[in-house]
């Protein structure tokens, strides 16, 4: 389950604040001291309430192109390219990227130089996800942004957010590891399948389980 730490929920409009009147029983719009568009508050971190038309609209379009890109056959190379370039903020060289592959919008992720990435990824970009270079990433892992209030009241009135994912250069992520939202693991590390991260690893580590643990040096 993705949840937000604690010290977050002071920034939901369901929660009394001392510096700002801020009234619980109306919690489908911004407070009044924040004037951004919903949108604009999901790409600065801060919660949001995803009916904003531009996050729908976004939405649909990257929808479009998944489903393109999971229907094209395999040995259609230069059309799977074509199109995971267009999907993706930012696509290395030599990249292999196996379909099906499961995002949000696709264009908060980056995949760098020589990445192979296996069946199945899914990869909710609401925030950043950043893969770096020379990364093997196993079959049907999971890198996980969203996050949900802890606070019911918020969480009824769909209120939500994001923390960003990176992941350093020539990372091993066995199959089915599930990275939670706002975890960084450092260059050369390796997660083994099945682990579930919840926090940063270091680089040059061995981290295995629920919740994951470095285990070794490497």
């Amino acid at each position: 389950m993705q949840l937000f730490d604690p010290d977050d929920r002071y920034r939901y409009p369901s929660q009394r604040r001392t510096d700002a009147c801020v009234d619980s029983a109306t919690m489908t719009e911004a407070p009044d001291f924040d004037r951004r568009s919903h949108y604009e508050r999901m790409l600065a971190g801060d919660p949001y309430i995803a009916d904003d038309p531009r996050i729908v609209e976004e939405q649909a379009a990257a929808h479009e192109l998944l489903e393109a890109f999971n229907a094209t056959p395999a040995s259609e190379k230069e059309e799977r390219a074509r199109l995971l370039s267009q999907l993706l903020g930012s696509v290395g060289r030599d990249v292999e990227v196996r379909a099906p592959l499961f995002c949000d919008f696709g264009s908060h992720i980056t995949i760098g130089d020589r990445t192979f990435v296996n069946f199945g990824l899914m990869a909710l970009d609401v925030a950043r996800i950043v893969i770096g270079d020379d990364c093997q990433i196993g079959p049907n892992v999971q890198l996980l942004t969203p996050t949900h209030p802890l606070d019911s009241a918020a969480r009824r009135a769909k209120w939500e957010g994001a923390k960003a994912i990176t992941i350093g250069d020539n990372v091993w992520l066995g199959g089915g590891v599930i990275i939670l939202p706002g975890v960084t693991i450092g260059q050369n590390s390796v997660i083994g399948a099945g682990s579930v991260v919840t926090r940063d690893v270091p680089g040059d580590v061995l981290a295995v389980g629920n919740p994951a643990r470095v285990i070794r040096q490497l």
